[in-house]
């Protein structure tokens, strides 16, 4: 994780460094199903996730996709940054075997009293390229030579 990144060191158009997970196997599927409690065959079963339900093989778990996304940002901001909102879509199905890319943009910058915020473009693509989870997200950033972003983190107003 990243110690300090400050507003001032950003700029619109800069591309986070992106997080490469993979190539996800079944038992990371187990893992992560297990953690959240989540029993669909879909994860885990291949023969049913392919003959059932004629899926293309053992689907990656939606909410294991999210947490990359997370991941990716929560590692960007560091310790003095807070990551306050993400939205995405899941628009493709990403299976077991392949390597994902997490990655995100920089699209805006805004100041409010105690802390910068940032826009960022995000999302999930294979190694084929094909983008599975399109969003955006807003980290909030410490102002150079301030205090971190408050915790807990207080939105800013409106």
């Amino acid at each position: 994780m990243r110690e300090r990144i400050d507003f001032e060191d950003v700029a619109i158009g800069d591309q986070v460094a992106p997080l490469a997970k993979g190539p996800l196997t079944t038992p990371h599927l187990m893992r992560w199903s297990a953690a959240m409690e989540n029993w669909h065959k879909i994860h885990y079963d291949k023969p049913f996730a392919m003959e059932h339900d004629k899926l293309p093989g053992l689907l990656i778990n939606g909410s294991l996709k999210q947490q990359f996304i997370a991941q990716l940002l929560k590692d960007w901001a560091g310790r003095a940054g807070w990551v306050w909102q993400i939205k995405f879509q899941f628009r493709a199905m990403n299976i077991v075997g392949e390597t994902l890319s997490i990655w995100a943009i920089v699209k805006g910058k805004r100041e409010a009293a105690d802390y910068g915020l940032i826009d960022l473009d995000v999302g999930i693509r294979n190694e084929k390229g094909v983008e599975s989870t399109p969003g955006s997200a807003v980290v909030a950033l410490p102002y150079r030579g301030r205090a971190p972003v408050p915790y807990p983190f207080v939105p800013p107003a409106a």
